[in-house]
């Protein structure tokens, strides 16, 4: 699927180190089809070849052995035809009768790191359909597809798939939470199994953000989708590792750049302006090609609404496997201590768990 991807030359302010620059990511606006929005509904790089018997629980944490026995059995459920049909239903046949009721779904609830997004990505994998019967998206990305296709198209997309993986499910405002809540139902009454990952339990993802009685309310029947399935343990990404690297010097930062084929040099805070002209849905193929990034004077984040927005594209990073090469303060001092405290806090935690990850895979980046 094709993106049409306009740049225009290296990161502006720094010296030329070889004959040929670095990318800029200030200076790509890309432009992605809706087409492409459904295509890359799958497990994004980093989670291709995981499998369940690749997931190493903590032998101090029995919940994650249970996780990888309860989803086995989930994925062999879902073998036989569809619930609502063998096959995508044609526009002109009888809708089959709602599937039995109960929950028709996981919901993989733990802290950062425990391998969520590894047991769902290898639900994905071991669920036996072809990937044209399964979908594996964040919550941003699936919100991202309606406002790309609009409800019913979304509904008619989704609706004959076996299974729907949502990651990183959690709810920022009620508009999303009735957007997704209703079409959840919809998929849920066509025979669609669902899984998701959070960091929060179905009936608390509400807390500590919004308090009015209909978005509790739309809370309680999402949670009624999914059986509840608690992950213990430890960030595995921190487990006896130092919390971040610490950044190296901007000329460091700068020659690296330009002596790595494919990485992408900017100015940190002229990044940040550069996502709020952006759409969130766009920033996967914003990175597209990118080797490495190398951000020079990175500063904490201004306000939330950018905190946000740099939370996205972490994600994107992180599920890419591009490393990230920094100058300026180190990742975990990106987010004040409002934010870390407020309604937000998981996003930003786990997007200073990823770039941490990412900073320690850029460390050979740098001349010794």
């Amino acid at each position: 699927m094709s993106t049409s991807l306009s740049t225009s030359g290296p990161a502006s302010g720094q010296p030329p180190i070889a004959d040929a620059g670095p990318l800029a990511l200030c200076a790509r606006e890309p432009r992605v089809p809706a087409e492409r929005l459904v295509a890359e509904m799958v497990p994004p790089p980093r989670f291709d070849s995981v499998r369940f018997d690749t997931y190493n629980p903590d032998p101090a944490q029995p919940s994650q052995t249970e996780a990888v026995t309860v989803l086995s059995g989930f994925a062999a459920g879902l073998g036989g035809a569809h619930a609502s049909g063998a096959g995508k239903r044609k526009w002109f046949q009888k809708k089959a009768p709602a599937p039995a009721a109960g929950p028709r779904g996981v919901y993989l609830d733990g802290g950062y790191g425990v391998g969520k997004t590894h047991l769902l990505a290898s639900l994905w994998h071991a669920t036996p359909a072809e990937p044209a019967l399964k979908a594996f998206g964040t919550f941003v990305e699936l919100t991202n597809l309606v406002g790309a296709l609009g409800f019913q198209q979304t509904v008619q997309t989704l609706g004959g798939h076996r299974l729907l993986c949502i990651d990183e499910f959690e709810l920022d405002d009620p508009g999303d939470t009735v957007l997704v809540s209703s079409l959840l139902s919809r998929l849920v009454e066509q025979g669609v199994a669902l899984a998701a990952t959070s960091n929060t339990l179905p009936g608390k993802l509400g807390e500590g953000r919004f308090a009015a009685a209909d978005f509790l309310r739309e809370i309680q029947g999402l949670s009624a989708h999914f059986r509840p399935l608690r992950i213990d343990g430890q960030d595995y990404r921190h487990r006896g590792l130092p919390e971040a690297p610490a950044p190296f010097s901007d000329e460091q930062v700068a020659k690296a750049a330009y002596a790595t084929p494919g990485a992408s040099l900017d100015d940190f805070p002229g990044l940040l302006e550069h996502l709020a002209k952006v759409h969130p849905s766009r920033y996967g193929a914003l990175t597209d090609g990118i080797t490495a990034v190398c951000l020079t004077d990175v500063v904490p984040v201004p306000d939330q609404s950018t905190a946000l927005r740099l939370v996205v594209l972490a994600d994107r990073l992180y599920d890419r496997e591009v490393p990230v090469l920094a100058s300026g303060v180190p990742f975990d001092k990106l987010f004040s201590e409002d934010m870390l405290n407020g309604g937000y806090r998981k996003k930003y935690f786990r997007a200073i768990s990823r770039l941490t990850a990412l900073a320690r895979d850029a460390k050979p980046l740098v001349s010794q």
